[in-house]
């Protein structure tokens, strides 16, 4: 099974997100859905990694800019 999937319950989330007037949710599952499809096209085409590469720290913080988010 591919990852696919996860691209369409991505869209079932921004659909509830934008008809119950979670503006600020619906745009961050737009780039969550954008990251799904990156990661998910360089699996297809035979690399290794994801957009962060192979040595990406788990944990939750913005990758974007690589600063930690406190809770």
């Amino acid at each position: 099974m591919g990852h696919d999937w996860i691209i369409d319950v991505l869209t079932d989330l921004k659909t509830f997100a934008v008809a119950n007037d979670l503006d600020a949710l619906a745009a961050k599952l737009d780039d969550t859905q954008l990251v799904a499809q990156a990661e998910i096209g360089s699996h297809g085409k035979g690399i290794d990694r994801g957009l962060l590469g192979t040595s990406a720290a788990t944990g939750r913080r913005d990758r974007t800019i690589g600063v930690r988010r406190s809770s």
